[in-house]
C-alpha cells in the first residue's frame, strides 16, 4: 500500500472548484455516467480526490485526441 498515493474524500464545493462546474451540471454528468459517483457517508456525499483528478486527466486527453 505504500506505492499507492494517499486519497482524500472531498466535498461537492471542492469538486466544483476543481472542475469548474456547478452542482447541477456535475449531477447531470453523474446521471449520464460520465462523472465519478460520490461515496455516501450517511447523509453526506464525498468524492475521491484521485477519481476527480483522473476524470480531469481524461478530459484533457479527449481534448488532445
Amino acid at each position: 500500500m505504500k506505492d499507492r498515493p494517499l486519497d482524500r474524500l472531498i466535498k461537492i464545493e471542492e469538486v466544483m472548484a476543481q472542475v469548474g462546474m456547478g452542482k447541477t451540471k456535475i449531477y447531470d454528468l453523474i446521471q449520464l455516467e460520465d462523472f465519478p459517483i460520490p461515496i455516501k457517508l450517511g447523509r453526506y456525499s464525498r468524492w475521491s480526490q484521485i477519481e476527480i483528478q483522473n476524470w480531469i486527466e481524461q478530459q484533457k486527453q479527449k481534448r488532445a485526441a
